[in-house]
């Protein structure tokens, strides 16, 4: 059996690097997006073959260039996690334009051009995998941070755009929808970090929907660590 290979960004913290520990554990190859060399994961992080690349949401030419050189240090794409994400305040009271395109440059388009690469690599596989890790302020409305909202809302919208245009090649697509997560981003927030959501339990989810077979599709995974009465 040919080891899988999964291309997951924002793997330098959080979400991104616990899902990244959770399929190297399981045995998938990693190439991992990570800007700062010195957060690359030491030996023995990813018994199956591990590669970094210094992938720049921002960069429009960032996403092609990092799929060819998973391409050709691996050979095939199998998996694909688009974790890299960033919080600014834009309310319909406070914030600027400059942070809100900021947001929906990293949290959406990035997204939307590294599935454009990745998709025929992950049509080739036959059981090609998109994890969109998007948020329950994807789901729902229950602050004034507007942007992010509308980020989030976006990338489920992307999630299943992919499984509507690849699903008959066996690409099956999640969008995954956390509420609060005990990460950096979170820091500031008004719960306390010990009741959130830890990221390994969030990677536990992804590894195992990953590796579900086609006919076992989850196109969203809601996880909250509070009440909510729809979540």
């Amino acid at each position: 059996m040919m080891t899988k290979v999964a291309m997951i960004s924002g793997a330098s913290r959080g979400i991104g690097r616990a899902i990244a520990e959770e399929l190297g554990r399981q045995g998938i190859a990693l190439s991992l997006a990570i800007r700062d060399s010195a957060l690359a994961p030491g030996e023995g992080f990813a018994p199956a073959g591990m590669m970094s690349f210094a992938y720049q949401a921002t960069d429009p030419g960032s996403e092609r260039a990092w799929v060819e050189a998973t391409m050709a240090h691996f050979g095939r794409i199998d998996i694909l996690v688009n974790a890299a994400g960033i919080l600014r305040n834009v309310s319909l009271a406070d914030g600027t334009e400059e942070d809100l395109d900021a947001m929906l440059a990293v949290n959406l388009k990035a997204p939307f051009r590294l599935i454009q690469a990745a998709l025929p690599l992950l049509r080739a596989s036959g059981q090609g995998r998109v994890v969109n890790v998007a948020s329950l302020s994807g789901k729902r409305v229950r602050n004034g941070n507007a942007g992010y909202q509308m980020s989030k809302f976006a990338m489920v919208a992307l999630s299943h755009a992919v499984r509507q245009a690849a699903f008959a090649d066996g690409v099956r697509s999640l969008a995954l929808c956390p509420g609060y997560v005990a990460t950096d981003m979170t820091a500031q927030a008004p719960v306390p970090q010990e009741e959130m959501t830890r990221p390994e339990d969030l990677a536990r989810l992804v590894a195992l929907i990953v590796q579900l077979p086609n006919t076992a599709s989850i196109s969203e995974l809601a996880v909250n660590c509070a009440y909510e009465a729809m979540f």
